[in-house]
């Protein structure tokens, strides 16, 4: 099983439709194969950064998911929300 911890910083005047993005997003995962389960963090001290841990069965099912038509046209347009490029990092869940 691996976890991926992806980091988020919204445009300050686009916090809740950023979250309410990636909301959908994660909802859309909930449906793909190989999906075990997300969690989304809020920054105590940086109100604009948005974080989620998603864990998969395996690289292979989020690769999958990563290219799918699905999450694509969720996240068409969606750099617009961002002030930086979201940084994520894959873990394996031990």
């Amino acid at each position: 099983m691996i976890g991926i911890l992806t980091h988020h910083w919204a445009k300050p005047n686009l916090i809740e439709e950023a979250r309410k993005l990636l909301d959908l997003n994660g909802s859309a995962q909930t449906l793909a194969k190989g999906f075990v389960a997300r969690q989304t963090l809020l920054s105590l001290t940086d109100q604009t950064k948005i974080t989620s841990i998603v864990t998969w069965k395996s690289e292979e099912t989020y690769d999958v998911w990563k290219s799918s038509r699905e999450r694509a046209q969720i996240m068409t347009g969606s750099e617009r929300y961002w002030n930086k490029p979201p940084e994520s990092e894959r873990f394996s869940v031990v």
